[in-house]
């Protein structure tokens, strides 16, 4: 006798099979970040420097390239949902359009990294060192483009497994890329930290070789007869496609700035209370993996069932997605607490940046719980194709109401008797994610509501 499984459960289920694989993908890509900056500080602190500053350059246009991407999966979950295989090419072949023109621009900022280096004062020499990792990253933008391109295009039709294997292979090239072309080697020169923007270009045309391999040989794929026949640029679908895109590249943007300006706010508080921000911020971006997986999962999902027309099913996706999102953020939230001493030995020794770490890593648990709902209803918008309002929602949260408490209270003695520094700052940030996820929850259901209520 065959048991029939409730909706939700089924859900849920399809979910975590989609999101699994794309947690270990995201963390697996997180540790080609630490590679870089491990492997250069092993060579000198100023090779490290470098590093950190050229990626800190070049993470904007990666964060804007990976936006755009991000508006592959709403539009062919949703062919595929509804069974118009004839359409994934095209839909697929127009978007591809889009991101290589996109990463054109970048590709000739490469031959300008002196210039654009030489924007941020440092010194001569890490500013040259700085300068030849830009240039190595900059060159490899349109692979990194096709990439993103290649990778969303498997996952919007539920092959989520590739992008995690293409990953680990992705951070098997960068470490050897790092020790060859940062050390030297087999006839090549030691590059120092310009050698970790080799590895890093290595890396994105490998990944972008092996995903587009896997999309010609895999016969579950073949179907949809991708590269069979080229379908001339639609300047309107192209235009379609980057209406949908760009405030998803521009939240996306938002997001990766705001954290990168908190940072130099804190600057004049000292390199204590900057390093002790470093490491709760380090260790809560590993835990945002988990809702963020769960987020592209449920974008896929919903995509696909209003493909199908069954919009109360996105409904219970949805439903779905949160549950598990908040089930997780009380694991992980109450591991950060109970083992907040391990955690913060694994980055220092030093007792004052102990001290202060171990009270921000609190606020790192509090703000699990707004940052799951927010980052589960974002992307769900992403599936519903109501990209722009999540774009207003999440700027006005993060930069008109979290980045201004945060610098009242770190930075003025206008509510406390001094400057509260990285606490300040922290309660921002709980306070912008907060507001993120109760207008975002909002905006959902207003989206789901119009849509139950429509005419069929």
């Amino acid at each position: 006798m065959m048991v029939i499984l409730p909706r939700t459960a089924l859900e849920s289920r399809r979910l975590i099979k989609l999101a699994w694989p794309l947690l270990i993908a995201q963390i697996t890509q997180m540790l080609m970040g630490v590679s870089d900056t491990i492997i250069a500080g092993r060579y000198s602190a100023v090779d490290m420097a470098a590093v950190a500053l050229g990626f800190s350059i070049s993470i904007p246009i990666m964060s804007f390239i990976q936006g755009i991407a991000l508006a592959i999966p709403p539009l062919i979950a949703r062919l595929h949902g509804a069974k118009s295989t004839d359409d994934v090419a095209n839909a697929t072949q127009q978007a591809g359009y889009l991101l290589l023109l996109v990463s054109i621009v970048p590709l000739f900022g490469a031959f300008y990294a002196r210039s654009i280096v030489n924007l941020f004062p440092m010194e001569a020499n890490l500013a040259g060192i700085t300068a030849e990792y830009v240039y190595y990253v900059f060159l490899a933008f349109p692979a990194f483009a096709l990439y993103q391109w290649s990778r969303n295009y498997c996952e919007a039709l539920g092959h989520t497994k590739p992008s995690m294997i293409i990953t680990v292979i992705g951070l098997a090239v960068n470490i050897a890329g790092n020790f060859l072309f940062v050390y030297g080697g087999f006839g090549i020169e030691a590059m120092g930290g310009a050698g970790c923007g080799v590895a890093t270009a290595l890396v994105f045309v490998a990944m972008a070789i092996a995903t587009l391999i896997y999309i010609t040989l895999a016969p579950r794929l073949r179907r949809y007869q991708l590269f069979v026949h080229w379908h001339k640029p639609h300047w309107r679908t192209i235009s379609q496609t980057f209406r949908l895109g760009l405030p998803i590249a521009m939240t996306v943007l938002f997001e990766v700035t705001l954290f990168a300006v908190i940072a130099l706010l804190l600057a004049p508080f000292g390199a204590n209370i900057v390093a002790a921000h470093q490491i709760a911020l380090n260790f809560s971006a590993l835990m945002f993996m988990f809702p963020l997986s769960m987020g592209m999962a449920i974008s896929i999902r919903v995509s696909y069932r209003l493909g199908q027309h069954r919009i109360r099913q996105a409904r219970v996706a949805v439903k779905s997605a949160i549950v598990i999102g908040l089930s997780v953020a009380c694991l992980t939230a109450t591991f950060t607490l109970l083992a907040k001493g391990l955690i913060i030995s694994l980055y220092t020794s030093n007792e004052a940046v102990f001290a202060i770490s171990s009270q921000l890593l609190i606020y790192a648990a509090l703000f699990q719980f707004s940052d799951a709902i927010q980052v589960i209803s974002a992307n769900a918008l992403r599936g519903y194709k109501d990209t722009t309002a999540m774009f207003y929602i999440t700027f006005c949260a993060y930069w008109l109401i979290g980045l201004p408490i945060g610098v009242i209270l770190g930075r003025t003695d206008w509510l406390s008797s001094e400057p509260m520094a990285a606490d300040g700052f922290w309660i921002g940030i709980i306070a912008g994610l907060t507001s993120a996820a109760i207008m975002l929850g909002y905006r959902l259901y207003i989206v789901q509501k119009r849509l139950e209520s429509a005419p069929a």
